[in-house]
């Protein structure tokens, strides 16, 4: 089987771009990589980031949907813990309808943002317990499937959806946590090794299919496994760009924020460094997928073959769009 690739856009806000802008070139992204054959375009939900303009994966990908014509959009993921299941599943039943057999709903327990942001979210109610999130999740498939058994409160709450409008449902993940929940649900597994590529291990898609299995469903688990790419004309090249992605994930959490910093400044820092610090850097670039084309395809297909998975996610985040999109298109086979 060939091996399928999905963008997943986090909507960074690049030179010269405001959290307002920003969003306008994961539209033009959209569209070249359906032209490349992407099979999926998935946008991210981020709130009080200046880093990240997509703060509304529902709105993004209804206007990506309609630019294009066969690719699947969806939502990597929204964030579930924020809403009420019940919206968003008249949301995606609505554009499941509008886009039939085109439209995956991805959801994930993370905030994607700071406890203020939740806060306000939440308001004026508060913040619900993690441990909420399993019954959120249970909740928003009893909607879309009418799974709720007779008698229950919600049982009326249904949408009856003709299959090829009924959405795909994913669970992000980015360890082991999910991975059961997912399989009991009879959700398919998008796990997030750029986000935390050491507790990434082939393991947790074998607990999805057992739990899968054990719900006794017969279809093979869906399961993707997404990555942080930056591929360039050359090794070096990649490996200077992908400093922006890097010093990004290295300063997470850190004030005062900053915005995308160019390849250049993070060069300049680097020489900075500490000893450790420098370490740090270096493992976390040697945890992502950069270089040239020859050097980012042989290491997906590595990947691919580690984790038995036949699609893989592709993450990118750079501080000049271009290179962005230079990226997807070497990724594709698409050269000049």
């Amino acid at each position: 089987m060939a091996l399928l690739l999905t963008a997943i856009d986090q909507s960074p806000v690049h030179q010269h771009q405001t959290l307002l802008t920003a969003p306008g070139l994961s539209l033009e992204l959209a569209i070249e990589c359906e032209r490349l054959g992407y099979h999926r375009y998935w946008l991210a939900e981020h709130h009080n980031s200046i880093q990240f303009s997509g703060t509304a994966p529902e709105i993004l990908l209804t206007r990506i949907a309609s630019a294009t014509r066969s690719m699947r959009v969806g939502s990597g993921g929204v964030m579930l813990s924020h809403y009420s299941p019940y919206k968003v599943a008249e949301t995606f039943a609505m554009l499941g309808g509008l886009f039939p057999g085109r439209i995956d709903l991805g959801i994930g327990r993370a905030p994607g943002g700071s406890a203020l942001s939740s806060q306000a979210l939440a308001a004026p109610g508060f913040v619900p317990d993690a441990d909420q999130f399993p019954t959120q999740a249970a909740m928003l498939c009893a909607f879309l499937r009418g799974g709720f058994c007779a008698g229950h409160a919600y049982e009326a709450l249904t949408f009856d959806l003709p299959a090829e409008s009924m959405p795909s449902l994913w669970m992000l993940g980015s360890g082991g946590g999910s991975a059961q929940l997912a399989g009991q649900l009879g959700m398919g597994l998008a796990l997030a090794q750029f986000i935390n590529p050491n507790a990434c291990t082939a393991r947790i898609f074998d607990d999805h299919r057992e739990a899968w299995q054990r719900a006794a469903l017969v279809s093979p688990p869906p399961r993707l496994l997404a990555v942080a790419a930056i591929c360039a004309d050359t090794d070096e090249e990649a490996r200077y760009i992908a400093g922006t992605a890097v010093y990004r994930k290295l300063s997470a959490g850190r004030t005062p924020r900053e915005v995308l910093l160019s390849p250049a400044e993070v060069q300049q820092r680097y020489r900075q460094m500490s000893r450790a610090e420098r370490a740090n850097y270096d493992e976390t670039l040697a945890g992502m997928v950069v270089g040239s084309a020859r050097t980012c395809r042989r290491r997906i297909a590595e990947f691919a073959r580690d984790f038995e998975c036949s699609e893989i996610g592709i993450v990118t985040v750079t501080h000049r769009f271009e290179d962005r999109l230079r990226s997807y298109q070497l990724l594709a086979g698409d050269q000049p």
